[in-house]
């Protein structure tokens, strides 16, 4: 198609089709909006919810969700969120459970089967040796009167006025209530559970929040010869090449015991340039810092972040239980620990 011919027919849909595409959309919108009202309006006269999330909390093992088609997809999303949110959760195709996936489920476990019809064949052959285990069995389906629905011990009625689908097929309207309603689900249960910040952060360690809730300090600090000291009693012009030697832009002043007294950065000797011309008989005693800040190896690094971002300051000293000086810290060293 030669690119005058696509211009052509782009403008001719354009033209044609531009109102009708966003009449959809909107339609779209609404009708899903409206599914979704309507189960929210259901819920005020039905305990099935509750039910539903008491037999979660009560499970040992681990909650199996299953599903054909659409329904499965959706099935994976809401096993996955269940796992992220402290509920063991795994997803388990029906047909492969057919063919020995089955052996994965306990009586320990909680079986969730979504299915809009409520008689898909390949749960509705599964799903007796499911029961005969002893696994509780949560439905989810658009009928209430169905085979599944009728083995559940909890039912969750999922049924939508109508489909989004301009024909009235395409599971669209009926998924996106099966998906808010596992949502429903998962965040009853994350708070029953009382699952925290932390929690979430165990579960997503690769994620921003997973870093900086598990990052801590001696993660990220520079140990060993990379910190930068010297002894108070040097001359300045010795501590600055300790400055330049380490990279970090300042060095840290120890006693003899290695707790800091101070500390001077590049900063400081700008400051000292501006007033002072003869630095041969200065030490670093004469124009460091004293008390320094500084933080514990074992404190989450966003602590340190939040002082960096109080004080100003780009560096900081690590020091123990003792006070004694143990690793030191700059702020790109939170840069590429990806915790800021």
């Amino acid at each position: 198609m030669s690119v005058t011919h696509e211009k052509t027919m782009l403008k001719v849909f354009d033209n044609i089709q531009a109102r009708r595409v966003m009449q959809l959309a909107r339609e779209t919108l609404e009708i899903e909006a409206d599914a979704i009202r309507a189960l929210h309006a259901r819920l005020e006269h039905d305990d099935s919810v509750a039910r539903a999330v008491a037999v979660l909390f009560a499970c040992t093992g681990r909650v199996v969700v299953s599903g054909m088609g659409k329904s499965g997809h959706i099935g994976r999303k809401i096993a996955a969120t269940l796992a992220s949110t402290g509920t063991p959760a795994m997803f388990v195709h029906p047909g492969e459970a057919a063919h020995g996936d089955l052996g994965m489920v306990t009586a320990q476990d909680v079986f969730i089967a979504i299915s809009n019809s409520g008689e898909s064949s390949e749960l509705m052959e599964i799903l007796p040796v499911v029961k005969r285990m002893g696994t509780p069995l949560i439905a989810m389906t658009g009928r209430p009167q169905s085979r599944l629905a009728q083995l559940a011990d909890v039912h969750l009625d999922i049924s939508v006025a109508k489909e989004a689908c301009p024909l009235n097929l395409a599971p669209t309207a009926s998924t996106t209530v099966t998906l808010a309603l596992g949502d429903a689900l998962a965040v009853a249960l994350l708070d029953a559970r009382g699952f925290k910040e932390e929690d979430f952060a165990r579960s997503h360690p690769g994620g921003a929040l997973g870093r900086r809730l598990l990052t801590h300090v001696r993660d990220v600090m520079r140990t060993g010869d990379a910190i930068p000291a010297v002894a108070p009693d040097v001359p300045l012009a010795q501590a600055l090449v300790e400055v330049s030697r380490k990279g970090m832009a300042m060095t840290a002043v120890v006693d003899e015991q290695r707790r800091p007294i101070g500390v001077f950065t590049d900063g400081d000797l700008r400051r000292l340039i501006e007033r002072v011309q003869d630095f041969s008989k200065l030490t670093i005693r004469d124009v460091m810092h004293p008390n320094p800040r500084s933080v514990h190896p074992d404190q989450l690094a966003v602590d340190a972040v939040a002082v960096m971002e109080e004080f100003r300051i780009n560096q900081m000293l690590v020091v123990d239980e003792d006070g004694k000086l143990v690793g030191a810290l700059h702020i790109h060293d939170l840069t590429r620990a990806k915790v800021i």
